[in-house]
């Protein structure tokens, strides 16, 4: 007999997080908030490509730091990563890695000295490809195998696109993208957010709130819509990664409020400003469900006293 199969259990999985936005959106904030939480307070570790500006923030948080220079090979990232999940931290925060693909000897630098090298015709185009690509599926790869929790950090741009309308004219919208909200995309190999965990991306009108990428329906509860990313989140996806429940999940019992509700209430607490966000990033389905209980969520968000 070739295979053993034994009870599937869910125990000391790392969590592959990215955070995707521009400037102003809070994802290295938000980044270094959800470190400390997933590390449980001990010290993480920062591989800076931003010209050292991680340590910005060295006195409100505790992390160690080292920086990534360019070319910005997917092979480079995979080592800086490597060294430092060797040394024990139990949380690695990348910033950014966006230059992986759009930096200094990124996959497109990469791509167009290929392309260049093969002759520069049309014919070679995508061929010119295939080592960029393969090197980039590898480092993907190599972060399964990683011990430590990884948080990448991706810069977003702002695309339009040209399109025809109903009544035959012309007009610029933002452009459509499965990973973009609102024409904002982030910078990195379109299929990297979907090999995450979960994906978010971060808007500068709203820094710090999670629109969603990726998210499972495990993890939904971890990030609630209209909070912004944080240290609770961090604390209970690591808890999930550790193949323990939600610490703050009690057992059900019959005639307990739903796990929605529950959430939904504890948006409210937060007080009105976060309640009418939340609100808004919901769906009709959504809506649907808590309709019903929105006198009361009003009037808990009223009494918790906490407006802008």
């Amino acid at each position: 007999m070739s295979f053993q199969f034994r009870e599937a259990k869910r125990e000391n999985v790392n969590a592959l997080l990215s955070l995707a936005g521009g400037t102003g959106s809070g994802k290295t904030m938000s980044a270094l908030r959800l470190a400390t939480g997933l590390s449980a307070g001990k010290k993480f570790a920062v591989i800076d490509t931003e010209s050292r500006r991680a340590l910005h923030y060295a006195d409100q948080f505790d992390f160690d730091h080292t920086e990534l220079n360019p070319p910005f090979r997917p092979e480079r990232y995979a080592e800086a990563i490597k060294d430092a999940d060797s040394g024990g931290y139990p949380v690695i925060v990348v910033d950014s890695a966006s230059h992986e693909h759009a930096g200094e000897g990124g996959l497109l630098d990469w791509h167009q000295e290929e392309f260049v090298r093969m002759g520069s015709r049309d014919a070679v185009k995508m061929t010119a490809w295939i080592k960029p690509k393969m090197a980039h599926k590898r480092m993907v790869q190599s972060l399964l195998g990683v011990k430590a929790h990884v948080i990448l950090c991706l810069r977003a741009e702002e695309k339009i696109e040209i399109v025809r309308g109903a009544n035959g004219k012309t007009q610029v919208v933002p452009k459509q993208s499965p990973t973009g909200l609102n024409g904002w995309i982030p910078i990195c190999e379109k299929t990297l957010p979907y090999e995450m965990t979960a994906s978010f991306l971060l808007i500068a009108d709203k820094p710090g709130l999670p629109h969603p990428i990726k998210l499972q329906e495990q993890h939904k509860a971890m990030f609630p819509l209209g909070k912004p990313i944080g240290e609770e989140s961090g604390r209970l996806l690591a808890e999930w990664a550790r193949g323990g429940i939600r610490p703050d999940a009690p057992a059900k019992e019959e005639g307990d409020p739903p796990r929605w509700l529950l959430d939904a209430q504890i948006i409210a607490d937060e007080g009105v400003d976060a309640f009418r966000d939340f609100w808004k990033a919901l769906d009709e389905t959504q809506r649907a469900k808590l309709r019903p209980h929105v006198g009361d969520l009003k009037e808990r968000a009223e009494k918790a006293g906490r407006l802008v």
